[in-house]
This record gives structure tokens, C-alpha cells and sequence, in this order.
């Protein structure tokens, strides 16, 4: 996997650096924006990680313009914990962030669950929009609709949906899903995906979407098909 790294301060990114090549990623290095930009364009990377204060732009516009033209994933990596900052680079294009300081293991771990959600499947790739009956599932904006109402979920409870939308029809282990859907760090009970489902179902205004299948998992369906 080959990742480009936009991160102005050296030491942060000498850090980083050394901590995703122990993990067997591959990574190049730039300090500004403009860079950024321009690599993030030209060349074909599997993930970006954007620090947000870089000395010729703020990195939020770089997520914008990049996000015009490319959907390579951004995992944006800054100080700035402020609710309104997590949200403007996830509407602005960002697949995830991570407040600093973080820990590498994270890190990886976040790198990884990104790539799956948008690399394809044995089943084949997934479209960034997928429609399954009156479901529509746009894995860009992370935005979900039924019969094009908005539908809000939180973030997890998106992952949870897109994960299981991978594959309609298939179903999915709860520890399996606990895998994929949760970091490796979690170690709580697998009952916090029944208690996500339920509220999935809930949201989506029908109980038959996500059906759960006794001693083994859930799988999600077009009820009315």
C-alpha cells in the first residue's frame, strides 16, 4: 500500500514514518499543500494522511481540492480536537480522523479498516453509491437515504451498514463483523453489534433490512424484494 504522508513537522513526520514502515506500507513525504496537491493528483496512492496546519494552506482545503478530482482516501491527522474541525474535513472529503497525539497501533489499524471499506471484495468492488431497493448507500459522503430521505447515523453505525452491504444477501459472523468494523483494540462484548443493528433497523424503518440469523450473524436485505 503506498501512502503519502502530508505532515510539516519533521519530527511528527519521522515518526510516523518509521511507524508505518514496521507495518510494510510504503510512504512518501511531503511538508506543504501545494505538494500535496500535486502528488495527490499525479500519482496514484492508496491513502492520504493530512496533517491540517501546513504552512501554505490550511489542510482543509487541500482535502477540498483533492477531493475534486480524486477519490483517494484521507485520514486526516491534527491537534485540532474541536468538534467543528472533526466535521468540516469529514464533509469537506475526509474518510476518518485522528486527533494528536495518537498511538501507531491505531493508527495502522484505522489505515486498514479505510482501505477495506474502499478496496473491492471477492464479490466485487463496491460502488461509492450503492442502491439496494428503496436503500441508497453513498460510501463518499458517508450518507445513507431511503427512498431519498436522508437517513442520520452515526458514524459507526454507517460502517456497520456499509459493511454489511458489501455483500447483500451474505451473512456476516458477529465476530467477524466486531473484526471489521471495530478497531483490533476493542475488547468488549460482541452485544454492542446487536445493540448497533437494532438501532440500524430503527433508523432504517424496518425491521426485515438487517436480518438476524440465529447462533451465527445478520444479513442485510432488500425487504420488499
Amino acid at each position: 500500500m503506498r501512502i503519502l504522508l502530508v505532515e510539516d513537522d519533521p519530527s511528527v513526520a519521522a515518526s510516523v514514518i518509521d511507524g508505518l514502515v514496521n507495518a510494510n506500507l510504503e510512504v512518501e513525504h511531503v511538508s506543504t499543500g501545494s505538494d500535496a496537491i500535486s502528488k495527490a493528483l499525479a500519482q496514484d496512492f492508496d491513502l492520504i494522511l493530512l496533517d491540517l496546519g501546513l504552512p501554505d494552506m490550511d489542510g482543509q482545503d487541500v482535502c477540498r481540492s483533492v477531493r475534486e478530482t480524486s477519490t483517494t482516501p484521507i485520514i486526516v491527522l491534527s491537534a485540532r480536537s474541536e468538534e467543528i474541525d472533526r466535521v468540516l474535513a469529514l464533509e469537506f472529503g475526509a474518510d476518518d480522523y485522528m486527533v494528536k497525539p495518537f498511538g501507531m497501533r491505531e493508527l495502522v489499524a484505522r489505515i486498514r479498516a479505510v482501505a477495506r471499506r474502499v478496496s473491492p471484495t471477492e464479490s466485487g468492488p463496491v460502488a461509492a453509491t450503492q442502491n439496494i431497493g428503496a436503500l441508497s448507500i453513498d460510501r463518499r459522503s458517508q450518507k445513507v437515504f431511503i427512498n431519498g430521505e436522508d437517513v442520520y447515523l452515526t458514524p459507526k453505525e454507517f460502517d456497520l451498514l456499509a459493511y454489511l452491504a458489501t455483500d447483500p444477501g451474505a451473512v456476516y459472523r458477529r465476530n467477524d463483523i466486531m473484526n471489521e468494523v471495530w478497531d483490533t483494540n476493542w475488547y468488549g462484548t460482541t452485544k454492542t453489534v446487536d445493540a448497533h443493528v437494532a438501532a440500524l433497523r430503527k433508523k432504517l424503518g424496518n425491521q426485515d433490512w438487517i436480518e438476524a440469523v440465529r447462533g451465527v450473524g445478520f444479513r442485510l436485505g432488500d425487504p420488499n424484494s
